[in-house]
């Protein structure tokens, strides 16, 4: 019989949709702490603790795994040189999260347009200020990575007046999102006239640290920074250093590359800084449709069809 391990955490809903596993598998649910013990012998695992890394650790137990299915759309945690080597198929939630991130990114650009962080602190202090508002319609967004959550980001951009250019580990033209994609190598060369960077980006070693203080320092000072990938691919200190000297103009970062946050942390005290604690993704139904997407690769993996959503093992992001 087929074995499916999944690996959880204490506090992750186990939903109704995967109740008819066990007809087709031998089901283990394991925690990091087990999964070592539930290897042997998996055909198939399922990583419903989203950012585990207990895998790296435990992947030698692993003698008969050929599938990995991660409910989350990145999959850092898995690009260790012995999976990547393996030949074992890889699959993700690609899809799931693309408007809610990209309703989550939009979000934070028309609450900076209009001050809102700004309108918060004068009405927790009872003032009636008044003040001017920007424009949206107009300003440029540079999206730096340019898988399905960026081109649903830069539709959504587009709509409200936006010109918007995207960013990915190739330049080409004629993409028919962002229309040129330039290179992301070379980030700094192309944000001199940016109002909104919005990175995106999935957590690869080329993207590792990659909007740094030569990035910052080529921002206009108006810029905003808005984060929803990953939080090591900014360089914190930088971060910081140019949100406290006034470089740019503020940062919307739902991830950090250190999470949760320290409470000491000087991100919590810059300047025209919103942080909110990685759950750009995560609306009302959000785990239900994970376990959708799950079930259908599922019935896909056991009926031997292709798998939806693979994988770029070499890479590092999901393959289009």
């Amino acid at each position: 019989m087929t074995v499916l391990t999944i690996l959880t955490a204490e506090d992750r809903p186990r939903p109704p949709a995967f109740e008819r596993l066990s007809d087709d598998a031998e089901v283990r649910w394991t925690t990091a702490d087990g999964l070592a013990w539930a290897l042997p012998g998996t055909d198939a695992l399922l990583l419903w603790d989203f950012f585990s890394p207990a895998l790296k650790a435990a992947f030698s137990a692993a003698d008969a795994l050929q599938w990995i299915h991660a409910a989350s759309a990145g999959v850092d945690s898995l690009m260790f040189p012995a999976l990547q080597e393996s030949g074992i198929r890889v699959t993700n939630a690609r899809g799931v999260f693309d408007r809610p991130i990209a309703e989550f990114v939009l979000g934070l650009v028309l609450a900076f347009a209009k001050d809102l962080p700004g309108s918060l602190a004068l009405q927790a202090e009872r003032r009636w200020h008044w003040r001017e508002t920007e424009d949206l319609a107009g300003t440029r967004a540079l999206v730096v990575g340019v898988g399905s959550i960026g081109r649903e980001t830069a539709r959504l951009l587009r709509a409200l007046g936006v010109e918007v250019r995207g960013a990915g580990s190739a330049a080409r033209s004629g993409d028919p999102d962002f229309g040129e994609v330039l290179d992301s190598a070379r980030l700094a060369d192309h944000v001199g006239d940016i109002d909104w960077l919005i990175d995106i980006a999935p957590l690869t070693p080329a993207t590792t640290g990659l909007i740094d203080a030569e990035v910052l320092a080529a921002l206009p000072p108006r810029a905003r920074l808005i984060n929803v990938g990953r939080g090591a691919t900014v360089v914190t200190a930088d971060l910081v250093d140019a949100l406290r000297t006034g470089r740019i103009a503020g940062a919307g970062l739902d991830v950090v590359d250190e999470e949760p946050l320290p409470e000491d942390h000087p991100l919590w005290t810059c300047p025209n800084t919103v942080i909110t604690a990685h759950l750009s993704g995560d609306t009302h139904g959000w785990t239900e449709r994970l376990a959708a997407q799950f079930m259908d690769n599922w019935d896909r993996w056991i009926a031997g069809e292709p798998l939806l959503s693979p994988v770029d093992v070499a890479k590092g992001y999901s393959a289009r």
